[in-house]
């Protein structure tokens, strides 16, 4: 297995680098996950992203998060394990394999209390949830963000802060439509929808950062 994610940054390799070894490192359980993840290829947030929303989470004191994509349930531990114990992370996938790693990493990690795992279409459970949440964190099908936007939006409290992940496929999505692969066509398309929402929209308040394969930040005005 091959994680893609980690082998098209959009940054400097020197810098790429230096952000991803000399930045203070994961320890315990969860540092054993990551090391694990990236030895298998299996796809998880680079270090980088890692640094930067243990930063963004402590900031916003965030109590209340969702998660649209669990994989192995690293990130969603990253989160319970950043904003402690008065926290609680909602977490969405529907591939089985996922859903019974992540299973096994929130018993692993002791975090079964603090973390619900919802297994299903994220369309169709996101329409059931209240809100609101403080931090949305978004990294699923890449072709669904647009369509998973609205919902986001309406569970997110005013100030608070959608972060969505791998958003330029290495910039790729830029490049002419004739010169994509056709498989590929779909998804960027829907990328560049997406994008191109979130930037123009007037109650809407987004900043694009070079982590990873790219990450967006939105808040809304009200």
């Amino acid at each position: 297995m091959r994680n893609e994610m980690m082998h098209r940054p959009i940054v400097n390799q020197d810098v790429l680098h230096y952000m991803r070894t000399e930045q203070k490192q994961l320890t315990g359980k969860l540092g054993e996950l990551e090391t694990y993840a990236h030895e298998q290829g299996i796809p998880v947030i680079p270090h980088e992203t890692v640094v930067f929303m243990q930063f963004l989470l402590k900031q916003l004191q965030a109590k209340e998060v969702l998660e649209i994509g669990t994989a192995i349930g690293f990130s969603a531990s990253l989160m319970a394990e950043t904003l402690g114990e008065d926290s609680h992370i909602t977490t969405i996938d529907r591939f089985p394999i996922m859903i019974e790693k992540a299973k096994a990493t929130f018993e692993r990690m002791g975090l079964e209390e603090r973390v619900t795992l919802l297994e299903g279409e994220a369309a169709e459970l996101l329409q059931t949830l209240e809100g609101p949440y403080d931090f949305i964190f978004m990294d699923s099908a890449k072709s669904k963000y647009i369509t998973f936007l609205p919902e986001c939006l309406r569970l997110l409290r005013p100030g608070g802060v959608l972060m969505v992940d791998d958003i330029f496929q290495a910039g790729t999505i830029f490049h002419p439509i004739e010169e994509t692969p056709r498989k590929n066509r779909a998804i960027y398309r829907k990328l560049n929808e997406f994008l191109e929402t979130v930037t123009k929209a007037p109650d809407l308040t987004s900043s694009l950062l070079p982590l990873g394969d790219g990450v967006a930040l939105i808040t809304k005005e009200k």
